[in-house]
């Protein structure tokens, strides 16, 4: 019944750590940059979970926590997780994979649309870029069946 750490789970210790978050979004073509600042702490749940919480403050909007869980499911051969915060109510659900790089977890999920009705094609992207390091990009599937990137969220280590 208790699950063994698979060599998987292995990827997401390099994201153990305090980390000094530096976010930036776009919440749409007409809408200037919004810029916040927080920190991140990332610790192992039993080395099969990753358990990310996360707090900071944007000027115009307040003060914000959020939660991201990462594991990988040796069932369905996946990396799987979810994501909560306090300034929306969808629980995001995901599941995803290492690219070839080896050094980017790419995550789809499904989430409501910006400015209309129903849901549409998400992904969060944790891409390591050393061990000090690393971004988390999110990207929405448009009209165009395109990705367009509208959050870039810079990690950097403070422990």
């Amino acid at each position: 019944m208790f699950a063994k750490p698979q060599e998987e789970h292995s990827w997401l210790e390099q994201l153990i750590g305090e980390w000094a978050v530096e976010t930036e979004c776009q919440m749409g073509p007409d809408q200037p940059p919004n810029k916040t600042i927080g920190r991140m702490n990332c610790s192992s749940l039993g080395g099969v979970w990753l358990i990310a919480e996360g707090e900071g403050e944007a000027p115009e909007d307040g003060v914000w926590k959020s939660v991201m869980t990462l594991g990988y499911d040796p069932e369905k051969k996946l990396y799987v997780g979810t994501f909560v915060a306090s300034m929306m109510t969808h629980l995001w659900l995901y599941s995803g994979s290492i690219d070839e790089s080896g050094t980017k977890l790419i995550l789809d999920t499904e989430g409501p649309k910006w400015e209309q009705e129903g849901m549409t094609r998400y992904q969060d992207i944790v891409e390591i870029i050393d061990e000090a390091h690393w971004v988390l990009t999110s990207q929405i599937f448009g009209e165009d069946g395109e990705w367009n990137e509208f959050m870039s969220s810079h990690h950097r280590r403070s422990k």
